[in-house]
């Protein structure tokens, strides 16, 4: 007979054990991309993330709850005071045997006496060992002790990064798409430019161009984030990886802060403020304060914050996954994927159209730079930084190994895409040759990086998935994908009606509703491509600044954006959990998890003892008063 033991609902950022409950059965299938794909399959493709996105201790935000009601009790978010722990006898168990259970953390024992067969519910206190103690009575058999510790460790991770740490492409709530089409302009203006896509369920106000409509009564069905103006999700590859830490490993808890935010370079996101991606819609308004405070920030107010309780605390671990930004690989996806000559030349004066040579400078010179900062600050947080997992990207456009071969499929949502063969080509080849190798020299201090103490600098490095990205870039396609992608999204890239007085009331070519579209079902394809991010996101960034705002909802610009801002060209939830695979491993050796866990101890109970204490009513022994006083801690 053993004690076995584990941490309740111990994914600390779900305030119901139903949520974590449902990662733990999905894991049962082993990886966390199989678990990804069995809740893909159960939920019907709406996922698992759009019921547990209202049941966070964060709120939309990026303001920790504290104290946060989880599973009924009030807990300090940061610096939980205990921890829900179940606690059983297993193995050979006579049946109908007593068991005496004693619990003491050194405030006194707790003692609870009931059936062997029946579980034991209590808290134990945070950083404390509570000494586990049974007696096994049954029959006229000699009584039994069995003995063990249970100790808690309570791991506090942070989430760093741009939109690939964030979880982009991947709202938690898709986006609800209407059967009709919502009329949209092309910047050439005038006869013959407009064109329908789908529009948003429920929105009443006009789909015509030139009809009125209120941004803040189209902003209302929009896609769910838990943090809108970054686009966390929370089936990022790091949130998928704190939670399967959590699920694997019983005896501990993890305490997770994701700050990660689309758009962020290690200027502007991680040492300095950038501006939100959209807005935060809430039954009170729009709210659109436009600027995220630095990453850096949040991160040190919350440690401030936690040690002003548990002077001790400490951050165990950081996941990160930034730089892309930094060399603008967005202004290559442009570049890349817009085709039309008025739009490219309207792009090239923006400077939303990137080129190869800018971004080599800044890989050289620029990128170097601040990662020697980025390093020199992450040094003061965690000290250690082998506990910083720097998590690489995959190269998006790859198949069977080699660039995807371009052409509008994937793209046809708006018209002036066209996936260029040739600058895709370069792009991928400068992404797998040149940035990749580049990144992982900066994480380990090799091939010239200058380390002020190479050794200690070094960074835990993950790239193992990027093999398994080679053939699930934008452009794969099977035959066990959606039904609703076979029928719908053309491989000749002509998914949509051109028509515009029959495309107003379907523009579907394949004469299907665009509700039918499952952002959640297992795809060829890890990698959102244009449609994909329309389909599921259908994002209207309205935290642009105010010079760059369109005029109406049927402006050009809306068109564009809504394209790609909801994630194109980032990976899927299935990507996600195939890095997050990846990363698991790396970040339990970092915090050691697989240690070897002491035995339990048996042996004989005291001869002197002939009889167990009579059973109590109750199995539960009596759980401490919570005191967690109400406040709101910064976590963005």
């Amino acid at each position: 007979m053993q004690i076995s033991w584990e941490v309740k609902n111990r994914f600390r950022l779900f305030r119901e054990e139903r949520d974590f409950d449902l990662q733990v059965e999905a894991m049962r299938n082993g990886s966390v991309l199989a678990a990804e794909q069995a809740l893909e399959v159960q939920s019907d493709g709406r996922g698992w993330a759009r019921n547990a996105v209202n049941r966070l201790c964060i709120d939309r935000t990026g303001r920790v709850n504290s104290p946060c009601t989880r599973d009924g009790v009030k807990e300090n978010y940061l610096t939980p005071a205990d921890h829900p722990v179940t606690v059983r006898l297993v193995g050979q168990i006579p049946v109908g045997a007593i068991c005496a259970w004693t619990f003491d953390d050194g405030q006194g024992p707790r003692q609870s006496t009931l059936d062997c067969a029946e579980p034991v519910n209590l808290r134990v206190t945070h950083g404390v060992t509570t000494v586990t103690t049974v007696d096994v009575s049954s029959g006229a058999d000699a009584p039994l002790r069995v003995r063990t510790d249970i100790a808690v460790r309570d791991i506090l991770i942070a989430g760093l990064g741009d939109s690939i740490a964030a979880g982009e492409g991947n709202p938690d709530r898709q986006v609800a798409l209407a059967d009709e089409g919502f009329c949209f302009q092309s910047y050439l203006g005038g006869p013959g430019s407009e064109y329908f896509r789908p529009s948003r369920a429920g929105y009443r106000g006009g789909r015509a161009c030139g009809s009125a409509g209120r941004i803040e009564a189209w902003q209302r069905y929009s896609a769910v984030w838990f943090n809108p103006a970054c686009h966390r999700s929370l089936y990022s590859y790091q949130t998928r990886t704190a939670i399967a830490l959590a699920v694997r490993y019983p005896h501990i808890a993890v305490t997770y802060l994701p700050l990660a935010c689309t758009g962020a370079t290690i200027a502007d996101g991680l040492f300095g403020s950038q501006r939100a991606r959209e807005c935060i819609v809430s039954k009170s308004g729009v709210d659109c304060r436009g600027k995220v405070a630095a990453q850096f920030t949040s991160l040190r107010d919350a440690l401030a914050a936690a040690k002003k309780r548990q002077p001790d605390r400490r951050l165990d671990l950081v996941l990160l996954s930034v730089g892309a930004n930094d060399i603008n690989f967005s202004g290559l996806v442009a570049d890349v994927i817009v085709d039309s000559p008025t739009e490219r030349q309207l792009f090239k004066r923006s400077g939303v159209l990137g080129s190869l040579d800018d971004s080599r400078a800044a890989l050289a010179d620029t990128l170097p730079q601040d990662f020697a900062r980025l390093r020199t600050e992450l040094r003061k947080l965690v000290g250690d930084m082998s506990r910083v997992v720097y998590v690489s990207y995959a190269n998006p456009a790859l198949l069977n190994g080699a660039p995807c071969p371009g052409g509008r499929a994937g793209f046809d949502v708006h018209p002036s895409f066209n996936v260029d063969p040739q600058r895709l080509d370069a792009v991928a080849s400068y992404v797998q040759n040149e940035f990749l190798p580049r990144l992982k020299a900066l994480a380990l201090c090799q091939s010239g990086v200058i380390c002020r103490n190479p050794a200690a600098d070094r960074m835990t490095f993950v790239d193992a998935h990027q093999a398994a990205f080679a053939n699930h870039g934008f452009c794969a396609r099977g035959t066990s994908d959606p039904a609703f992608d076979q029928a719908c999204f053309s491989a000749k890239g002509d998914s949509f009606v051109g028509d515009v007085v029959q495309a107003a009331a379907q523009p579907l070519a394949c004469g299907r509703g665009a509700s039918e579209f499952r952002a959640y079902l297992p795809r060829a394809r890890w990698i959102r491509d244009a449609n994909d991010s329309y389909f599921a996101a259908m994002t209207y960034p309205q935290g642009l600044p105010a010079a760059a705002q369109p005029s109406d909802l049927h402006d050009a610009t809306w068109g564009v954006l809504s394209a790609v801002y909801g994630g194109a060209v980032h990976p899927t939830a299935e990507g996600h959990a195939a890095m997050a695979d990846a990363a698991l491993p790396a970040a339990a050796a970092v915090l050691r998890l697989d240690a070897r866990v002491p035995e339990v101890i048996q042996e004989p109970l005291d001869p002197l003892r002939t009889s167990p204490p009579a059973a109590q009513d109750s199995a539960q022994p009596q759980q401490p008063p919570q005191t967690d006083s109400p406040s709101q801690t910064p976590a963005r």
